[in-house]
């Protein structure tokens, strides 16, 4: 970085104090002609400005900083230190994080389900938002690198079972045990999970009304398979429905709909 890039970003890196020194200790520098001392200071930032730990060292003060002045209040504003992780994109490192993540409000004790809380990127991937879209591609790209599985990317049908089945998995309560030490932690229980092994991550019906369903308002027929039949007669006969169309029913998507069928076979964001 030379030092006009340099001094063109200072202000908005430094506060008006700081930006200040710098510019003095680099006017300093040029006056004795010490070129080795110049090139110091832009390595100094150079550092500093490829360093993630540094960036949220800074981000967390001055947030810390805007907080107190806004509520008026003093001391630190976040529990801990920032802290990374290298994760290897393996479905045991990467998916086990991830489903750590999405598993937090539930092993707190703040929602029974990992789709009941608001703030969570799971939630997110299946809420139907604006941020949905951005969700399940995280998730799917979670999915195809740890499992060497491309369509994973796009495939969100397949996406969302395999990381909800993930994520029960995962989540499973745990009794405390006092020959592995290992501590009791909240979850699922082995009924639920079971559950959700056995439908290979579908979400039952229970679960899936508690969400957006596209089917309930652009299926146009809904009900069991004779049901959409006999109504598909009779569109046909009054000339309101597809003349070509062998037949009416169709298989829904999303979840394990028992003998529900459907007239329209959605294939874009069935569940929101």
């Amino acid at each position: 970085m030379s030092e006009e890039a340099f001094l063109e970003i200072l202000p908005r890196i430094s506060d008006p104090t700081a930006a200040r020194s710098v510019k003095e200790e680099l006017g300093r520098a040029h006056a004795a002609g010490n070129e080795e001392a110049v090139a110091a200071v832009l390595a100094r930032f150079e550092r500093r400005r490829g360093s993630l730990s540094q960036f949220m060292k800074e981000l967390k003060m001055r947030m810390t900083r805007y907080m107190n002045k806004r509520l008026n209040r003093t001391g630190t504003l976040w529990e801990s230190r920032y802290k990374s992780v290298l994760v290897e994109g393996s479905e045991l490192a990467l998916l086990t994080v991830a489903a750590y993540i999405d598993l937090n409000p539930v092993r707190a004790g703040i929602v029974d389900r990992p789709e009941d809380y608001f703030w969570c990127g799971y939630s997110e991937a299946i809420s139907g938002t604006r941020g949905a879209k951005r969700a399940r591609q995280g998730l799917g790209v979670a999915l195809s690198e740890s499992l060497s599985d491309s369509e994973l990317r796009t495939d969100w049908r397949r996406t969302s079972a395999r990381y909800r089945q993930f994520l029960y998995e995962e989540g499973e309560a745990r009794e405390a045990n006092e020959f592995t030490k290992e501590g009791s932690r909240r979850g699922f229980s082995s009924d639920s999970v079971a559950a959700v092994v056995g439908s290979r991550g579908q979400m039952p019906i229970q679960a899936v009304v508690r969400h957006r369903v596209r089917y309930f308002c652009d299926g146009l027929i809904l009900g069991r398979l004779d049901f959409v039949e006999e109504a598909f007669a009779r569109g046909q006969s009054s000339g309101l429905l597809d003349p070509n169309r062998e037949s009416g029913a169709r298989k829904m998507r999303g979840a394990n709909w028992g003998d529900l069928r459907t007239y329209r076979d959605l294939r874009k964001d069935v569940i929101g």
